[in-house]
């Protein structure tokens, strides 16, 4: 009876002594005026962001907490979807100049624009390969909102101008390269309203979904490593409060990154992997006010 009770005592106390979980951190926010879509620049220092002037989605170049915002972009239409690219050299972005939407590279400093995509197509969402010589986009779908209507990926070689099909049937955005070159991450919508995370090989073959809930997931990124993608959903938050998560590249280990209120969505790694910026919109008044938050990328002891 002795021992008994020397035992039941000895694994309560391992019980009790037991740590607690680490409790998912607060997301940070990193501006304010209403930045957003961020993307920062290889020496993890600056990003380039949108902000809003005169009722227009201009570019800026700001530090990472948002401070001595540089406008780069003027015309008086809106600059989209901006992304730096892994050389440091180029920023390529959605030009809306003629009621269109073209895909776009300048430098750093707003000069020395160059068209990459057609102008006959609406082109979106861009992303550079690791060498920084490819530019990967998809098509427009949402010509007719809120009906989703077809939408596939395109390469674009950046030095020749050569554009080839990546993948096409259904509706496909939001391409992202890995770091190795051999893999393609994606959003892809099955019906109306599930929009799935996929993975296939850099040629557009062997899609594979990768998240597999009925839930809304999309805007997938790789981590710099290739060992991680992290993306946004509204699988724990409602139809209208988005999250940022991460997973291992074969969609395993899905962990939420922050806890956030609002809407966050478009998460971008800082390039040394340890963060993760992304944009949380809140309704403020009649309108939104989007900011750009920051999270850390690994669990926290």
């Amino acid at each position: 009876m002795k021992a008994k009770r020397v035992v039941f005592v000895l694994l309560l106390g391992t019980v009790l002594a037991s740590p607690a979980a680490t409790p998912t951190p607060k997301a940070v926010r990193m501006t304010t005026g209403n930045l957003f879509d961020p993307s920062p620049a290889p020496d993890g220092r600056r990003m380039v962001v949108i902000g809003m002037v005169e009722g227009k989605e201009q570019l800026f170049i700001t530090a990472l907490n948002g401070s001595h915002a540089v406008q780069i972009t003027h015309g008086a239409w809106d600059h989209e979807d901006p992304a730096w690219s892994p050389d440091g050299r180029r920023i390529a972005l959605v030009s809306r100049q003629g009621g269109g939407e073209t895909i776009v590279t300048i430098d750093p400093d707003g000069h020395h624009l160059v068209r990459i995509s057609p102008t006959s197509r609406r082109a979106i969402h861009p992303s550079w390969s690791r060498d920084s010589k490819q530019l990967f986009y998809c098509t427009d779908d949402d010509l007719h909102p809120p009906k989703k209507n077809t939408s596939e990926i395109y390469a674009a070689d950046v030095a020749t101008g050569a554009i080839r099909p990546v993948i096409s049937g259904g509706v496909n955005t939001y391409p992202n390269l890995s770091p190795d070159g051999r893999h393609i991450v994606f959003r892809r919508m099955l019906g109306e309203t599930n929009s799935e995370v996929f993975v296939a090989d850099s040629d557009g073959s062997h899609a594979a979904n990768l998240t597999r809930n009925p839930a809304f997931d999309g805007w997938p990124a790789w981590s710099p490593d290739g060992q991680h993608i992290a993306f946004a959903s509204n699988r724990a938050g409602g139809p209208q409060v988005y999250k940022i998560y991460v997973m291992a590249a074969d969609g395993s280990g899905v962990r939420l990154v922050a806890e956030s209120d609002g809407r966050g969505t478009a998460p971008k790694w800082t390039p040394d992997g340890r963060s993760i910026l992304f944009t949380i919109c809140k309704r403020a008044g009649t309108g939104f006010d989007c900011e750009v938050y920051r999270a850390p990328s690994a669990e926290q002891p």
